[in-house]
């Protein structure tokens, strides 16, 4: 993540003709929007001949920048764009050649970048998002007591710590592995066009390919430079919804009516509002909100009588919760679990090891999970963790370390209040004697006698 300040000086590095060999050559990424997908390839092929005239022309710095959009010419996605012309590098042997910067005004959070990055960029320049954090800072509604500059780093420190964490996820430790590691997969696009920009990406289902990129390019174009040239006087910008539900922005499963029929029916125990809720989540496949629901069942084969359906509650003894930390939930979500699973026959998984002597019962209906994960901190001859569950599974080799980190009790309230360390083994307690360090006189361990004795000197 770089800012303007960095991105002009490695656009004139050789400014002064002193650094022949890091000589950058700046790209526009906007295409005629008027010409639709078949301009937009059009596009990016001669963007692609401009990097080869470029290289050839000493460039080793290349910078995909999509600025001074107008009425008539659009900004080509960034993630488009970058990834056609990385492509275009390893097709025609020169990747190595050169390096990409990307200065693009729709890179807006930490997905954005990795995925440029994850595609060839060696830095990304997200001159709109720091734009509005200024903006934000001069009009002091949102952001206080900070200078525009001080905003600005606290944004690129920000991008540049979640890029860590996802890769961090993926298990990649430096930016050298992740740039160009393309480990992401796409979902809804056309197999033919991640071919062509995204080849070696994953695309299992198909879906959009070039024209319908262009057409919703287009659409948000449009609200940019209105037909009318007058732009909307109630909102200078849209409200958008894409994270959170806004009345007028994008539909989500759980808005405000799903929300509120589910605690009504809670509360309220009401089985008919419940039905409600249920009616109205189910019904995503009506409204296109969700993948699942683009899927429908097509078949010739006769109907299968209902009473050679196997029953619901033969059906939901194959039912099992998730493991979910004692901590990320409460008490009392853990024990409703294990009594709701339990009252149907399937299987709930606390999640932990070591459990609360309460939930140490045989009941039908108690709070007793059925799985729990292993953890190489508890001993299964625990008093009250063992007969927790009724499958519980214990690591062959766990790690000295966790199991002496952890304290012989624990009295936190809620949680597990016995948690027993496991016995050192024989062999750890043979190297513990063999590389003590020997004394001449030791006590006695008698607990008759107190006086010490004295010792021959160990040779």
């Amino acid at each position: 993540m770089i800012d303007n300040d960095e991105l002009a000086k490695l656009i004139h590095i050789n400014a002064d003709g002193d650094m022949p060999g890091m000589k950058a050559a700046t790209l526009s990424g906007l295409y005629r929007v008027s010409g639709g997908g078949d301009a937009l390839a059009a596009r990016i092929e001669a963007i692609c001949g401009e990097v080869d005239a470029a290289i050839e022309d000493g460039a080793r710095l290349i910078v995909l920048s999509d600025r001074h959009s107008d009425a008539e010419h659009a900004p080509i996605p960034s993630l488009l764009l970058t990834s056609a012309v990385h492509h275009h590098l390893i097709r025609t042997k020169q990747r190595t050649q050169v390096g990409l910067l990307v200065e693009a005004g729709d890179v807006r959070e930490v997905h954005h970048v990795a995925l440029l990055i994850g595609y060839g960029a060696a830095a990304v320049n997200p001159y709109l998002a720091m734009e509005s954090v200024e903006d934000l800072v001069r009009a002091g509604t949102f952001i206080q007591d900070v200078d525009a500059e001080q905003a600005i780093r606290n944004l690129i420190y920000a991008l540049g710590k979640g890029v860590l964490k996802v890769m961090s996820k993926m298990g990649i430790s430096t930016v050298a592995s992740y740039r160009g590691a393309q480990v992401f997969e796409a979902v809804g696009l056309d197999e033919a066009f991640v071919a062509t920009y995204f080849n070696g990406t994953a695309t299992k289902i198909g879906g959009a390919g070039l024209d319908v990129i262009a057409k919703e390019v287009a659409a948000r174009h449009t609200k940019a430079y209105p037909a009318s040239g007058i732009a909307a006087s109630h909102r200078a910008l849209e409200i958008g919804g894409e994270y959170q539900w806004r009345r007028e922005g994008e539909p989500h499963l759980f808005d405000p009516e799903t929300v509120f029929r589910l605690q009504h029916a809670t509360r309220n125990r009401r089985y008919d509002i419940f039905k409600q809720y249920t009616d109205r989540v189910n019904e995503q496949s009506e409204r296109l909100m969700t993948l699942r629901g683009l899927f429908g069942f097509t078949s010739d084969r006769a109907p299968i009588p209902v009473d050679e359906v196997e029953p619901a509650s033969e059906i939901v003894k194959r039912f099992s919760t998730g493991a979910m930390s004692y901590g990320s939930i409460s008490r009392e979500a853990h024990e409703t679990l294990a009594i709701a699973m339990n009252r149907l026959g399937g299987k709930s998984n606390t999640g932990e090891a070591a459990r609360t002597r309460s939930a140490c019962t045989t009941r039908s209906a108690a709070p007793r999970s059925s799985r729990s994960p292993p953890a190489a901190s508890v001993s299964p001859a625990s008093t009250w963790s063992t007969p927790t569950t009724s499958r519980s599974r214990w690591p062959r080799a766990p790690s000295p370390v966790r199991a002496a980190s952890c304290p012989a009790t624990r009295s936190t309230r809620g949680s597990p209040r016995r948690v027993t360390r496991r016995p050192a083994s024989a062999s750890s307690r043979r190297r513990r004697t063999t590389t003590s360090t020997p004394s001449k006189t030791s006590r006695s361990s008698s607990t008759t006698s107190r006086t010490p004795t004295r010792r021959p000197a160990s040779t």
